[in-house]
This record gives C-alpha cells, structure tokens and sequence, in this order.
C-alpha cells in the first residue's frame, strides 16, 4: 500500500486484521542516517541526556550504553537491541514523520504520543527467534494499552532473514484480550505457587511455530503496522547480512500510570509522574509533524 493511499479502507483492514502493511516511508538516507547513528551510540560517540538503554536479549537485562563493541571476527557491532530512542533527536524526527501522524490519527484518534521506541538487529547467520507475543501495555504499568506498534525495515525484511510474522485477527480473539490477560494477572498474584498455575491460551501462544503465521515482507524503508493485541514474532536471520529494524509504539494522549499492575517493570523507572497520572516527559513526545526535517 502506498503511504498516499490510507483511508477508511485500511482503518476497516486494519481493524480486521490487526496489521497493515505500508509502502516507502524512510528514504535511503534517512535509513543509512539511522543505522550510522546506531552504531555511533554503541561505539559511545553520541552523548546527550538520558542516553538509551541496550537489552541483552539473552538475560532481559538492561545496562547503559555504549556496552558493545566491534567484534573483531565480524568485523561487525554486536549489538542486539536498544531501548529508548525516542530520546535521540535524529529518531525523534523520523517518529514525528507527517505520515505517522496522519495514520495515527485515523487508528488512534488526536493527541497520539510515543511510549516508546527501538532498534532491533538480527545479525547475518544469528539471531534469537522472537516467539509469539503481544504488546501488552497493562503488563507496562499503564491503565490501558498503547495501541499500535509501527515496524520499519531498515534492511530488506524477507522470510529467510527473520521478517516480522502476525496471526491475523488474532488482537479480536477473546481468549487473548485485555479481559483475559487481567484475569492471569490476578489469578499470578493470588496464587501460592504461580508458576504451578496450568497456562493460559495467551501463555501457550509461545510455543506456538513459526509457519502458524503470515510473513509480512518489506524493502528497506518500508513499514507494517500491527496491533498491540496482535499476536506477532520474528524467526531467526539465516543469510550472510544482518536484519535490521526500528520498533516505535504509538498510544493515545491521556494514557495513565498504574503501577499496582506491573510494580516492577524495568520500563517504570524512566517514568516522570506519579502513579495515576497522565504518562507524559521528555521520554513520551506528542507527534509534532511540523518538527519534521527528514527526507
């Protein structure tokens, strides 16, 4: 779909089945302006307050960057994932592209704001596989979920290199739904031995194969939207290239803090309001399409 082409068709699609895939947003020196920054952030050149977090993918750590470094085999940065580039100027502007808001407008409504964003890479012949999952804001400390995640491509996503899969309409199946994830929530905090609890539909998803779902293909520079129900997961990269990717999570102006249902999330402590106000500060801009300097 061309980014010219959004309308009530795509909010229909959209709601049906719960992505949608995007044409060319990113121009490529745009795409080459991000992956230089990324690797200037990791090779510790690029300072500025609040420098993003980097997740090891392998323990659910967070650290400060830079913590990677050249890997002299590969000649390669070994780096995973980074956390919170919404606080990097040059990301800011691509997040507060035109076309984001104008679609975030149609599946959200006015006064959209950033919850968070990240790079995510696949190295060439590596990789975890990312099972299926959702993108559940409850689980985040918030009173309700942040709505749409949008995925860019910096490198082509194809199915050998571990392009991102979704289960279609699975954000409208009830078993999966924020009624039913509340309920394992209470069901955890109440039992003596949650981890003796039988799974629920949501928690066996995860075990779930790869082919159960459809790939969504992109050039490099083009983007999908997902759902925040959607059940959605990336196989590993199997070429010779890396696959890269940056993750940006769109939700509605006015979205609460409630720690009573995630207490101890690592995203909390970058919080700047107390519990049951309004989610906002420097790291959860508004979109401001005017701010947009990019090409």
């Amino acid at each position: 779909m061309s980014i010219n082409q959004f309308g009530m068709r795509e909010v229909a699609r959209f709601a049906e089945d719960g992505y949608l895939r995007l044409g060319q947003v990113a121009s490529s020196g745009h795409l080459q302006a991000m992956c230089d920054r990324i690797d200037e952030i990791m090779l510790g050149n690029v300072r500025y307050e609040g420098m993003p977090m980097q997740r090891d993918t392998t323990t659910g750590e967070y650290g400060k960057l830079p913590t990677r470094t050249f890997e002299e085999s590969e000649g390669t940065l070994a780096y995973r994932r980074i956390d919170d580039l919404q606080l990097d100027p040059l990301f800011l502007g691509y997040m507060q592209h035109p076309v984001f808001r104008e679609i975030t407008e149609a599946l959200i409504g006015p006064n959209v704001s950033i919850f968070r964003a990240m790079f995510m890479n696949k190295p060439a012949e590596h990789g975890t596989h990312l099972p299926w999952h959702q993108d559940v804001g409850i689980g985040w400390g918030l009173d309700s979920n942040p709505e749409v995640t949008v995925w860019t491509a910096l490198d082509a996503a194809t199915i050998e290199n571990g392009c991102m899969q979704v289960v279609p309409a699975s954000h409208r199946d009830p078993r999966f739904g924020l009624e039913a994830y509340a309920a394992e929530l209470q069901a955890r905090e109440q039992a003596k031995d949650p981890d003796a609890l039988p799974e629920t539909p949501r928690q066996a998803m995860r075990h779930e194969p790869i082919s159960i779902g459809t790939p969504v293909e992109l050039k490099a520079g083009e983007c999908m939207f997902h759902h925040c129900l959607n059940f959605h997961a990336t196989p590993p990269n199997t070429t010779s290239e890396q696959r890269r990717a940056h993750v940006m999570i769109y939700m509605a102006d006015g979205v609460r803090v409630k720690l009573s249902q995630a207490p101890n999330h690592p995203l909390i402590p970058g919080f700047e309001v107390e519990d049951g106000q309004p989610l906002v500060g420097r790291g959860f801009p508004l979109i401001q399409p005017e701010l947009w300097n990019g090409g």
